[in-house]
């Protein structure tokens, strides 16, 4: 699973977990506050910085509130989310490799994707990994989207299911409640998984119980961070707005991201209802010492009776195929004698 070998660090260092509010459907706008937040982390000392789910251009959750059957509003919406969506590679992903290359961090951000390698309308909720070269590293791409979501994003493969083998060490994840399914979690402890990134949309309780429980089950540091958004934000050309938001607070999410310990404690937040960086300095040593009692890939894993098959195996919508041989639908060329 790991894409290479590098020098790991051997002393503490710091990461940055972003909790901002996007330009709500307007990609570039987006961009450029992921650039600037980018730098910001950079400045502070962070070697990592991780943003929320499906950050560019915004998490469509207006799918939770506008009924099925009002298909003329969904559509809209959709259009739009569509158009400001990303592809991989684009020039999108280009400036944030190069905001990654300018302040020699990893970057990690939640985008929606198009798919650009076959009718280019259909979207997954992707989290696109950046080398602090301002390289692409990979990307994973949401296996499950949940309830209403799947109005919305199409259903991820195995083939995005990886761990990166970085020089702070291993890091991977999973997006908001792919975190409950216990195979997917399972498969990033056994490849080795240190740093373990949950991308959200969820806040408050039990999500904040989960993030615990999995930095204490895994044994891994855990960076859960959400988009704090308010009601503000939805621009008010938005049609769903005015009759599905009326009724709506301030806050539409507080956001609650936070970073947990190895032994399941924060180390920093909860934020809750305001933007900001969250930043907390991790120990190489404690990737690795508290799996001396618990170590549910290796010790205490029992292969004898319990066995794990993941297929990373891609599931190509457009398969091409070039003809061996001659065309049995041509004419018959005639015979020489």
């Amino acid at each position: 699973m790991p894409n290479g070998k590098e020098r790991k660090s051997v002393l503490p260092f710091k990461i940055a977990a972003v909790q901002a509010a996007p330009v709500v459907l307007d990609r570039e706008s987006t961009l450029d506050k992921a650039c600037e937040l980018i730098s910001e982390a950079g400045r502070s000392g962070a070697r990592l910085v991780v943003f929320p789910e499906a950050f560019i251009p915004t998490y469509p959750d207006w799918v939770w509130r506008v009924p099925p059957g009002r298909h003329q509003i969904l559509a809209d919406a959709y259009a739009e989310l569509l158009e400001q969506a990303v592809e991989i590679p684009s020039p999108v992903t280009d400036r944030l490799c190069e905001a990654a290359r300018r302040t020699g961090i990893y970057v990690v951000m939640g985008l929606n994707e198009r798919n650009a390698q076959a009718s280019n309308t259909s979207l997954y909720n992707t989290l696109l990994y950046i080398g602090p070269e301002g390289n692409l590293l990979g990307k994973h791409q949401k296996l499950v989207p949940t309830a209403p979501e799947r109005m919305v994003w199409a259903q991820g493969d195995g083939s995005t299911l990886e761990v990166y083998d970085t020089s702070l060490g291993k890091l991977s994840g999973l997006i908001c409640w792919e975190n409950y399914m216990p195979l997917a979690r399972y498969s990033l402890y056994a490849w080795g998984t240190q740093i373990y990134l949950a991308p959200t949309w969820d806040s408050g309780e039990p999500w904040l119980s989960t993030l615990r429980h999995i930095a204490k089950e895994g044994r891994v540091y855990v960076v859960g961070c959400a988009i704090a958004m308010r009601k503000a934000d939805i621009p008010d050309r938005c049609e769903f707005k005015a009759e599905y938001y009326s009724e709506v607070g301030d806050w539409i999410n507080k956001g609650d991201s936070a970073i947990v310990s190895p032994d399941g404690k924060f180390i920093a937040g909860p934020l809750n209802a305001e933007e900001g960086i969250l930043y907390a300095d991790l120990d190489p040593k404690q990737m690795r010492g508290p799996r001396w009692n618990l170590d549910v890939a290796g010790h205490y894993a029992r292969p004898d009776v319990f066995r794990l098959t993941v297929n990373k195996g891609d599931r190509p919508l457009v398969t091409v195929t070039e003809p061996l041989g001659r065309d049995p639908y041509e004419e018959n060329e005639p015979l020489e004698g």
